[in-house]
């Protein structure tokens, strides 16, 4: 089947034309926010009878969410990369406006503490998501008009960040520690796929690392939740409540789960159900065998999107394998640190499990960053079938070490 009403601008030659979509891909996908959807619906119903809402209320919207996300991704879908690369520097002020605009009394909606919502009427809108996406548009950018300097100049190699800490300082100020430590990382592992040298790099997560440890226990709530994430069960009805509750949850699913819908943490034990604590639900009921296979899934994603990336490489459109590269990283980061937090490993971050997690902000940008991913490993693969490709960055790379 032709794939011209999806993809219109794509060229087509006599005798030659350009693949389908990556199928793999896309099932995993289609998979993880099915599973999502269910296990949104069994979190979430106790919480929905406590507000008094339909049994569904949140089920019904998280549809809404994937729906929207759909065609939000469908959109982008038929958008050239050329023209994310053109405005890779637009991308960047965007995400920093969105962070003061959030900021701004009045405007940004506050919600246990944190200021990271705007209002939208249909859902409020938690602006570190796509911050997250544009970051490493633009960071991909730069590295393609830049990649020179950066690798081989100490000035090219910190340039690229100063956008990006005022993006993290922003972030930082609502707090979202949790989106900042995403971000920064996805950027630094994209840099060093873009040929910086290995002490270079290595110097730069050392000072990243120190920042971050700096800011954990400069604020008293961060050092409260690091000492807390260290020993929860010394508290486990005040501070460690959140994660002795996950923990019971994961240790009740043990092989096979209780079954789907029959846990007992849900029933008002766990907080954010649905939201931050959604694998705890699934492993208490699907147990171990179901979280194996959310574990294999996201795995599949991250590898999948490394190879898109990789063929984007050898195929010469940099800024393609850039943002792949990220991408991967981004959602592979996100879903290890939400599991984490979950089984204790990890200090409690609000993070949602990506395609899995309630929430229309979550959805809506990881939707468009699969559609990119999707896009990228299509124009790729038309230039290997050689189709024109679309992609303005067809040099090769040089990578120093």
């Amino acid at each position: 089947m032709s794939l011209a009403l999806l993809l219109p601008d794509m060229p087509v030659r006599r005798g030659a034309a350009c693949p389908r979509l990556d199928f793999a891909l896309l099932t995993a996908v289609a998979i993880l926010f099915s599973l999502g959807l269910v296990m949104v619906a069994s979190a979430s119903m106790p919480v929905a009878e406590r507000l008094g809402v339909s049994t569904l209320h949140f089920t019904i919207r998280q549809t809404i969410y994937l729906l929207m996300g759909l065609g939000l991704g469908l959109l982008v879908l038929r958008i050239r990369l050329a023209w994310w690369e053109q405005c890779s520097l637009l991308c960047i002020l965007l995400a920093i406006l969105m962070l003061v605009v959030v900021l701004v009394p009045g405007v940004g909606v506050e919600v246990n503490g944190s200021t990271r919502w705007i209002n939208l009427g249909v859902f409020r809108l938690q602006v570190s998501e796509p911050a997250k996406l544009l970051a490493l548009i633009y960071m991909s950018g730069y590295l393609v008009r830049h990649g020179e300097a950066v690798r081989e100049t100490r000035a090219g190699f910190i340039k690229p960040l100063a956008l990006l800490l005022v993006a993290a300082v922003l972030l930082l100020v609502e707090p979202d520690f949790g989106a900042t430590v995403v971000m920064l990382a996805a950027a630094l592992v994209m840099m060093f796929m873009a040929g910086v040298s290995l002490w270079k790099f290595a110097a730069l997560v050392g000072v990243a690392v120190a920042g971050f440890a700096a800011l954990a226990i400069s604020s008293p709530y961060r050092l409260e939740r690091l000492t807390t994430f260290l020993n929860p069960w010394a508290d486990p009805f005040n501070s460690g409540f959140q994660l002795t509750q996950s923990l019971i949850a994961i240790g009740r699913g043990e092989l096979f789960g209780v079954g789907l819908g029959a846990s007992v943490q849900k029933l008002f034990y766990l907080p954010e159900a649905h939201t931050d604590f959604v694998f705890a639900v699934l492993a208490e009921e699907l147990g171990l065998v179901g979280i194996l296979v959310l574990l294999g899934l996201y795995l599949f994603i991250v590898l999948r999107a490394y190879r898109i990336a990789s063929v984007a490489e050898q195929g010469g459109n940099l800024f393609a394998a850039y943002l792949a590269y990220g991408i991967g990283t981004w959602l592979g980061l996100q879903a290890l640190i939400n599991v984490g937090v979950n089984t204790g490993l990890l200090p409690t971050k609000g993070l949602t499990l990506p395609l899995m997690s309630y929430g229309g902000s979550s959805m809506l940008v990881t939707c468009v960053a699969i559609a990119l991913l999707l896009r990228i490993d299509y124009e790729t693969r038309c230039t290997v079938n050689s189709l024109p490709a679309s992609g303005i960055s067809m040099h090769p790379r040089r990578r120093v070490r």
